[in-house]
């Protein structure tokens, strides 16, 4: 499956789970399946009692709704399950999916857990027990969901010398670390291919070099206290917002755009370039991240001259190998999932389902018949990886031949960095509701040149 900010989906027979732990029997990854019992896990609610805060923080977040969300509940039912029952090379992730999504339903050996409505233990999700329970990884690379979990009384935290009424607590220093996201940030197809690289992303980049993990952005500090029990209170409590890509807020800003054109004036029929710059400078990792085969950002531009009429521009093509990919069309896609379905009159759907000749900033995956998918356990192969890495600026251009007819007068260019979570076309397909495709504007530009006779 997919994720959203907590994802990767699971691929069960694939991961690199290495058996028994150091930890005594802890197994982590695949060995940990069927290795426990709901009843080896106390309920979110039971943390809330002292942990208030914490506890209606993570109920807002993915982390609380990673299983329940209604876009993970139908590709998981919908497809991974359908799937993974009938072709042996996708089977693991049936169980796989919860590893991350439901650790609790995974290590409980309960696949497929019930359907979210039937309000199982399956829906906690990502609880507090989940990342307070693990104690190492099986491999010195985190993916598919390789933590190991130690359930008991004990519960690891951030901080040394903590005192609880309740539970033992112990410091983690792997909690504190990117690995520990990366167990659930990174995943590999059961074909080989990463899918989803986020802590990997970090780790290439500025902010892991810098010792500045993931905590540091979806889990900020704040004044407080870390329980209702607690008598010091502490200048960095973390607080468990987990906020990412499903976070308008989060979204909004997290790339800055810029744009001039080449010149100031210019005449009916003349040509002028347009140049726009995107920065990455909040993000520790490449964007779109996670589940980069639905994600989209797209960068739309336009002119509107002094009569108020819209001209759309497309993109300057580069020239590199699998451009088409990160330039913006409507051929159909997707044809897999009607081989999931079993529908063989399925032709596709929209490939991107917006305004043709944008540019795109996308990783394209392939299934085995190398044709676009959006379900990553189907993941073949990748084209080109054209996202916005930490600090990276890209650069397009737009080179506009101006019409004889344009008015004259002046021409305001404006370009519009938009971003989407699912691609509309298999949203509707799939009748995932529309808050999953609700457009979100990253940032904006404009400028401006004047026509002359």
């Amino acid at each position: 499956m997919r994720r959203r900010s907590v994802l990767a989906a699971g691929t069960c027979l694939l991961i690199l789970a290495v058996g028994a732990s150091v930890h005594g029997q802890a197994r982590g990854g695949d060995e940990a399946y069927g290795t426990r019992k709901y009843a080896d896990f106390e309920r979110p609610e039971t943390c809330r009692q002292c942990h208030v805060d914490f506890y209606y923080q993570w109920q807002q977040a993915m982390m609380s709704q990673a299983y329940v969300h209604h876009w993970d509940e139908i590709e998981y039912f919908k497809l991974a399950v359908p799937h993974a029952e009938k072709d042996p090379k996708v089977a693991g992730v049936k169980a796989g999916c919860n590893g991350c999504h439901s650790p609790l339903a995974f290590v409980s050996g309960d696949t497929p857990p019930p359907l979210p409505s039937a309000g199982s233990r399956a829906n906690e999700a990502v609880s507090c027990e989940v990342c307070h329970l693990v104690v190492g990884r099986t491999a010195d690379t985190s993916y598919n969901y390789n933590y190991i979990l130690e359930p008991g009384r004990v519960k690891h935290g951030n901080r040394e010398g903590v005192v609880s009424p309740h539970h033992i607590t112990r410091y983690s220093e792997f909690l504190r670390t990117a690995e520990f996201c990366g167990t659930c940030h990174n995943e590999k197809s059961p074909y080989g291919v990463w899918v989803k690289s986020t802590q990997l992303e970090w780790a290439e980049g500025p902010y892991a070099k810098e010792g500045v993990p993931c905590q540091v952005c979806h889990m900020p500090r704040a004044p407080g206290r870390s329980a209702n029990t607690a008598k010091e209170e502490h200048p960095d409590i973390a607080q468990h917002l987990f906020h990412g890509a499903h976070d308008p807020g989060k979204v909004k800003g997290a790339i800055e755009v810029r744009m001039h054109p080449s010149e100031r004036e210019v005449e009916p029929g003349d040509r002028i370039v347009i140049t726009v710059q995107l920065f990455n400078g909040k993000c520790g990792h490449k964007v779109p991240s996670g589940s980069a085969e639905e994600r989209q950002l797209w960068l739309h531009v336009e002119a509107v001259d002094a009569k108020g009429r819209v001209y759309h521009l497309p993109v300057d093509r580069k020239g590199f190998a699998g451009e088409e990919q990160t330039i913006t069309s409507n051929e159909l896609a997707y044809q897999d999932i009607g081989e999931i379905l079993g529908d063989p009159t399925f032709q596709g759907l929209p490939r991107d389902a917006l305004p043709e000749g944008d540019r795109i900033f996308c990783l394209p995956y392939f299934d085995p018949r190398g044709r676009r998918t959006i379900a990553q356990w189907n993941t073949a192969s990748q084209g080109v990886d054209y996202r916005i890495g930490p600090r990276e600026t890209k650069i397009e251009t737009y080179t506009w031949l101006v019409p004889q007819d344009i008015a004259i007068g002046r021409v305001t260019v404006r370009a519009e960095l938009n971003y989407r979570r699912l691609v509309k076309s298999v949203a509707d397909f799939l009748g995932v509701p529309e808050d999953e495709t609700e457009i979100i504007r990253v940032n904006e530009a404009s400028t401006w040149f004047d026509v002359v006779d």
